[in-house]
């Protein structure tokens, strides 16, 4: 069984003009909604084997805290930029080449290509993904690779509104 989890980037500062979009930090209120989420995800003993992140400030913080929320060390993070430069194919085939012995990964990113990848696997497709929501699909394979040969079970989709 393989769990894959897509993540939104928690609410993001547009304050700091001088900030390039990859410089951009978490707002307050996007942090305490990321705690929110932890809750949830400690609740529901949902952990990672792998989690991948954007290397942009805002998702890479949104990944921290949700790694130290569910065990996960931080150090063990990997940035792929194919997250916040490529395109939905090449974060498609960043998850086909994840090494079988991953059982759940974790994705972070922005819209719109996160929900892109997403919906890339939800049927019915998920729709716009807001800041700090999680969805996840589970496919009853083996390898990463044979992902695309099964239909994807929707295991949840939650936002920090939906939790209220």
């Amino acid at each position: 069984m393989k769990l894959l989890y897509f993540i939104r980037h928690a609410k993001s500062s547009w304050e700091d003009p001088e900030l390039t979009d990859l410089e951009r930090p978490l707002l307050k209120r996007g942090i305490d909604k990321t705690r929110q989420m932890i809750r949830y995800l400690d609740k529901h003993k949902v952990t990672a084997d792998l989690i991948l992140s954007s290397p942009a400030v805002r998702a890479l913080e949104t990944a921290r805290l949700i790694a130290d929320g569910i065990g996960y060390p931080r150090k063990k993070i990997r940035i792929e930029t194919a997250i916040y430069y490529g395109s939905a194919e090449s974060i498609i085939d960043l998850v086909y080449s994840v090494p079988d012995e991953v059982s759940s990964l974790m994705i972070f990113g922005h819209n719109p290509l996160i929900t892109e990848v997403a919906n890339f696997f939800f049927q019915p497709v998920i729709g716009f993904l807001p800041t700090s929501g999680i969805a996840c699909v589970s496919f009853p394979v083996d390898k990463w690779s044979d992902i695309q040969k099964v239909p994807a079970k929707q295991e949840f989709v939650i936002s920090p509104k939906t939790l209220k």
